[in-house]
């Protein structure tokens, strides 16, 4: 053997300790009921889109399930497909998408961070943010995940503008709003850890 190389002794972990390390496989079933949710996402995107080329080749039932989809309560109801009942669908199949992008930062972030690694380094589709994934990075793309999800539901409300009261679209406005400064909050804190753990290693 090198005297160079030290071979670091096996250290036997306590009962307790690995019990707690365990306990993190745990999330597992958590991680695998969102890839379910995720299935009810894909389906709903489809049924949501084959409805739509149907209503625009004239199909009665799956124009009816559109306007139905899109109709105010309290408001007069569409009754055919133009700019606006398609462009209010459109977002809404953006919606999903979006919200299904959240739930794959989540499943695929979550449990490299919290349960396993998955040893994706040498796989050609491993995710760019996912070789410097930790819980500060994820609370970020989270945040800018949910302000793209809110940014969404706010046009939707604002090209309906006329349906809803002044109440509604400033509460919605301010959400919205406290949702960019919570993400431009979790930025920063998350700058100044990496600050101060860049000047305690120097």
């Amino acid at each position: 053997m090198n005297d160079n190389q030290i071979t670091a002794p096996n250290k036997v972990i306590g009962f307790i300790p690995n019990l707690i390390f365990m306990s993190r496989w745990l999330q597992l079933p958590l991680y695998l009921g969102l890839i379910l949710a995720q299935c009810v996402y894909v389906f709903h995107f489809w049924v949501e889109l084959s409805d739509l080329i149907g209503a625009v080749f004239g199909n009665a039932s799956s124009l009816q399930h559109i306007l139905d989809a899109v109709a105010i309560p309290g408001t007069p109801r569409p009754d055919k497909l133009n700019e606006t009942t398609i462009m209010l669908v459109v977002l809404g199949l953006i919606d999903v998408v979006m919200i299904s992008n959240l739930l794959i930062m989540v499943i695929v972030g979550g449990y490299e961070t919290f349960v396993s690694r998955m040893n994706l380094e040498q796989h050609p589709d491993q995710p760019e943010w996912l070789s410097h994934v930790n819980a500060s990075v994820l609370k970020v793309k989270l945040a800018m995940a949910i302000i793209g999800i809110s940014s969404i539901h706010l046009l939707k409300t604002f090209i309906n503008a006329g349906a809803y009261d002044a109440k509604t679209l400033l509460a919605q406005t301010g959400i919205h709003i406290t949702f960019l400064l919570s993400a431009l909050a979790i930025a920063w804190c998350d700058r100044i850890m990496t600050t101060t753990q860049s000047q305690a290693k120097h």
